[in-house]
């Protein structure tokens, strides 16, 4: 038996069913049909429901939609119940349509650190200590090649370390990344002290020998700082000092 059905309790679009016999019965033109024209023939299709598989057949005559409900149940997985002169049709509730990209498996949320290190947080020291390093490049450089240590170059790093420097101390929230900005602006003020000292010497016109830095007591301390927060940088990794930061 057909049923005629109201697509719109379904959530299904009449002309998702059958655009082309649409775009058909409008081409015929607005002007109404004589009363005594003959009934248009009956046009089959078939309805698919997104989110399900199978099809139900549909027919089109005199400009409304007809679906077989028997059709539709099997299609939906449904159930066909008579109430008096009605027909009711369940659907199950653990197989209602859903579109396509509800089904795919959302990707994996990797949680937030809570109390290690955060990923955010030692990507900012990294910054940091990257622009420490080519700082003390420049000044090792300058000093090996006899050349004189500029305070344009050195403000230029030091701006640059203190800009850094502020965006690794927004990223730390865990109690780890508080504690580890305190490393991070230890070893940014010794490489202060380092540059101060040669531009001292720069300023009063004292040689400079070259090798100063081979044994550089506070040279030193800066790579080992450098060399001990590089040990602790672990995304979720614990706080521990670094002796040489102090």
């Amino acid at each position: 038996m057909r049923i005629q059905l109201l697509f719109a309790l379904l959530g299904v679009s009449a002309a998702s069913v059958a655009q082309g016999a649409s775009q058909q019965s409008g081409a015929q033109g607005s002007a109404p049909a004589p009363a005594t024209q003959s009934a248009s023939p009956a046009q089959s299709t078939v309805m698919t429901l997104t989110g399900y598989g199978g099809q139900a057949p549909v027919i089109h005559r005199n400009g409304r939609w007809y679906v077989d409900v028997e059709g539709l149940a099997r299609v939906t997985g449904g159930t066909l119940g008579f109430q008096g002169s009605r027909i009711v049709l369940t659907l199950p509730a653990d197989t209602a349509p859903r579109p396509a990209q509800a089904v795919q498996a959302a990707a994996p949320v990797r949680p937030p650190e809570e109390k290690g290190f955060t990923r955010e947080f030692l990507r900012a020291g990294v910054e940091v200590m990257v622009v420490i390093r080519e700082w003390r490049s420049a000044l090792e450089n300058a000093v090996r090649t006899n050349n004189p240590v500029e305070e344009s170059w050195v403000s230029y790093y030091r701006r640059t370390t203190q800009d850094k420097m502020a965006l690794a101390t927004a990223a730390a929230t865990t109690e780890s990344d508080r504690k580890a900005v305190g490393l991070l602006q230890s070893e940014m003020a010794m490489m202060g002290q380092l540059s101060d000292r040669f531009l001292a010497l720069r300023s009063n016109l004292t040689y400079v020998d070259p090798t100063s830095l081979d044994n550089d007591p506070l040279d030193q301390k800066i790579l080992a700082c450098a060399q001990g927060m590089a040990a602790l940088a672990v995304p979720g990794g614990m706080f521990e000092d670094v002796a040489a930061c102090h």
